[in-house]
């Protein structure tokens, strides 16, 4: 076992997947050039991120945790320690982490709010996972419980299918970040002599001389990282590198094994897995000196912020693989965007920070932190989204739980760190990265020198700064200058402001307007200060109107609009006839901010003069005035489920008009399975291919050979002749394929009876299928679809005449 002791421990705490390893002004050698501030460092006492940090405390933490208990988590840990008997329990091999991470963020909330209650549960939580570790450090409870009859993704024995799903390693990687969180929160060792015993078992069995196998979803690699630094012991930092370095080529691009890590350049596969693993490699490179992490890691983020990532700062861009998509690939209703991704996207874009001391990332980081990020957990902090997309129909509301609730458990412990982004530090140089109400204390030159922040931010962009040194001292302070408030929407010019503001940033230092020059994106004011200085930064806060890259299709002739750092949406409840997919803004029109008081306690929303279209009888497009209301993107779907959008038309053509009545139109819709989706049926909207997803489909997956339908119930009795239908078909990689068969039957008083066909239903792909029969009157069709024996199936859009 390492010796070590708490004052060392303390004194390299990280916070949350940070490579916060040492206080501010203490420059390690062999480590990032510039070094964090502790989040418990940070006291932040604003309106906007302290009341998420407590409720996160007060909510979030509870409720996780309960669910948790409630759904065989912590059930798994007591069978695997002998308690209980059973079988694992739940669905996935890595459940185990939900435990580790809430354990985590507990113990992060500890440090900003006292609770005993908490702390209790968490030692009972510590007990239970260190009687279900095995005697050699091994923790995996699939497989302590099922033995050779574990999950089909563990294998065997131990580290067999690792490189693939197994997720033994990663769910180490997890226990050893809450290993290091709970010592630095309560003093005690439990959890840290748990996790140590663990990460000596990877680095018995994994080496140059021994297992040659990569972690299939990384994470260990920055875990093993933090823990070299907690404990100075080399192993674990060898073997971060082993793990990292044993990867490709000729592997599969989905967990990025498809190169070795420093031929890597592109941002691809799953992208949780990646920015993880971007992240890790930081760590290693600035441990390690290693020039060629860093270039790979350099290039690969210019490919994903020049290329693709989401004006909400999302990553990962489609549901297949969780994975980043092409260039430019970048739908909007199929977004991915997956909460834990825009977590790991702020991990890798802080870490690059500290490595270059360049304000871009920060641009990055903090639009995903206040939209893609924020969006994924609700206002009350018991609900969540997994993907995070930029227009709904309807189909999407938050959940409380998913069967893999990696985010939900992510969320509790990124919250409570957040303070622990806003400062940094570099010998005398004082980096303020973010803005909001807060205060933190430096050390330069053995001489405190304390920051006071007071500021409305993100809502008002006056900043006051209060500079308290206490005596004089020579300082270099570095105000990050946003992009947004810079004329530059985002590093790479993947979007662009299509307005130019003609107000300026000024800063007045005790009242008087001073001169400043511009570092690396930062404003720069070197001086000696002196006890009661203060420094005013204004930061404009007009609305931005955005534009993205043309060869962003699914954005063409449409326009974001952003205040700040905040993005913002248009969403049903707030614009003319709870529709908001329809409308249009002209690109010259007049949005105007504005404070409403009622909206969530009083934001600042949008509002501009548009148009709604709509489709006429000869499928022209009509338009009618009205007004267009904008919320921010991170409070939508907290007022119930229907249409969103965040790229609003500026032309009709663009928009997607209300449909025009027709008999398929104005029926009711019902069918053997319910779902959101059933809209997407008579929404006149025509795929460009049977696996379009830029527009909304209905689906019967996961069913497979069984008979299903959907149905019209019309207003009165109407003669029908021919009906036409678009299947979706998301073949090769997702589960449906065109029908096996289909037909129409159409109701005769309380029977069912098919219609007289005029020729064979034919079933293709791409294409309308269309049928023509004897004329029946009627007030119900019905479309009958026999699914495949081995796939399930889908109709994009279905029509009758």
């Amino acid at each position: 076992m390492v010796k070590f002791s708490r004052v060392i421990l303390l004194f390299f705490a990280c916070i949350v997947h940070v490579a916060c390893y040492g206080q501010a002004g203490e420059l390690k050698s062999g480590d990032y050039p510039i070094q964090p501030v502790l989040f418990n460092a940070v006291k932040l006492n604003d309106s906007f991120w302290a009341p998420r940090i407590k409720t996160n405390h007060d909510v979030t933490i509870p409720f996780t945790l309960g669910k948790c208990y409630s759904t065989g988590r912590v059930k798994n840990f007591e069978i695997a320690a002998g308690l209980k008997t059973g079988k694992f329990g739940t669905e996935f091999t890595f459940d185990d982490t939900d435990v580790y991470k809430i354990i985590e963020g507990g113990s992060y909330s500890l440090q900003i709010f006292k609770d005993p209650v908490l702390e209790l549960k968490m030692d009972s939580l510590i007990d239970l996972i260190g009687k279900a570790q095995e005697p050699d450090g091994y923790i995996y409870t699939n497989r302590t419980i099922m033995g050779d009859h574990a999950h089909e993704w563990a294998g065997s024995k131990r580290w067999e299918k690792e490189a693939e799903l197994s997720h033994e390693l990663y769910n180490i990687g997890h226990l050893i970040e809450a290993g290091i969180a709970h010592y630095h929160a309560t003093g005690k060792k439990t959890l840290l002599n748990i996790s140590i015993k663990a990460a000596d078992r990877v680095c018995a069995d994994f080496g140059p001389d021994k297992l040659h196998i990569f972690s299939g979803h990384q994470i260990i690699e920055l875990a093993l990282a933090k823990l070299y630094k907690v404990t100075g012991e080399k192993k674990y930092l060898d073997a971060a590198k082993f793990l990292l370095d044993v990867r490709g080529p000729g592997g599969d691009p989905y967990n990025q094994a498809h190169k070795k890590v420093v031929d890597q350049h592109e941002a691809v596969g799953h992208a949780v897995r990646a920015a993880y693993m971007y992240a890790g490699m930081a760590d290693v490179a600035a441990l390690t000196n290693d020039a060629g992490y860093i270039n790979a890691i350099d290039h690969i983020w210019e490919d994903a912020v020049y290329k693709k990532i989401y004006v909400t700062g999302g990553i990962g861009a489609t549901g297949h693989g969780e994975a980043f998509g092409a260039a430019y690939e970048l739908p909007n209703m199929s977004a991915y965007n997956e909460t834990c991704a825009s977590i790991a996207n702020v991990y890798w874009n802080y870490r690059l920070f500290l490595l270059h001391g360049e304000a871009k990332y920060f641009d990055v980081l903090e639009r995903t932190l206040y939209n893609a990020f924020l969006s994924g957990v609700a206002l009350t902090g018991d609900r969540f989204f997994y993907p995070n997309p930029l227009e709904s129909h309807g189909q999407h509301a938050r959940s409380p739980w998913f069967s893999c609730a990696c985010c939900p458990s992510n969320v509790t412990r990124f919250v409570p760190s957040v303070g622990g982004y806003f400062y940094a530090q570099k010998e005398n140089v004082l980096y303020v990265n973010l803005y909001g109400q807060s205060s933190v204390d430096f050390t330069v030159d053995k001489n405190q020198i304390s920051l006071a922040q007071k500021t409305n931010y993100p809502w008002d962009g006056s900043i006051d700064i209060a500079v308290d040194p206490k005596k004089s001292a020579s300082a270099e302070l570095r105000l990050r200058l946003p992009g947004w408030a810079s004329q530059e929407a985002s590093p790479g010019n993947l979007y662009a402001f299509i307005d130019k503001v003609g107000e300026k940033v000024t800063v007045k230092i005790n009242g008087k307007a001073t001169d400043f020059k511009v570092d690396k994106g930062y404003i720069v004011l070197n001086r000696k200060w002196q006890k009661g200085d203060h420094v005013t930064l204004t930061l404009p806060m007009p609305v931005r109107k955005v534009s993205a890259d043309q060869r962003v299709a699914a954005d063409v002739d449409k326009i974001a609009y952003q205040r700040g750092p905040l993005v913002y949406c248009a969403e049903w409840p707030d614009n003319h006839e709870k529709k908001v997919l329809n409308l249009v803004v002209s690109q010259d029109a007049k949005v105007t901010p504005y404070f409403d008081p009622s909206f969530f306690n009083g934001m600042y929303l949008l509002k501009a003069s548009g148009h709604a279209a709509s489709r006429t009888l000869e499928n022209g497009i009509k338009t009618s005035d009205v007004e267009v209301k904008l919320i921010p993107y991170f409070t939508w779907a907290h007022r119930g489920t229907g249409e969103m959008t965040v790229w609003i038309p500026a032309k009709a053509a663009a928009a997607q008009p209300l449909p025009s009545p027709t008999i398929a139109s104005t029926s009711e819709i019902t069918a053997s399975h319910k779902s959101r989706t059933l809209m997407a049926l008579n929404d006149q909207m025509e795929p460009k291919n049977s696996n379009d997803q830029s527009i909304i489909f209905y689906h019967w997956w996961p069913m497979q050979d069984t008979t299903q339908w959907v149905q019209y119930d019309f207003k009165k009795n109407e003669t029908v002749s021919s009906s036409k239908v678009y299947w979706f078909d998301d073949g090769p990689f997702g589960g449906c394929r065109i029908p096996a068969g289909w037909r129409i039957l159409y109701k005769s008083g309380d029977q069912w009876l098919p219609v007289k066909t005029k020729k064979n239903y034919e079933i293709l792909k791409d294409k309308f299928c269309e049928v023509t029969f004897e004329p029946v009157t009627t007030n119900a069709v019905r479309l009958e679809i026999n699914l495949p024996k081995e796939h399930s199936s889908g109709v994009m859009e279905w029509s009758v005449f």
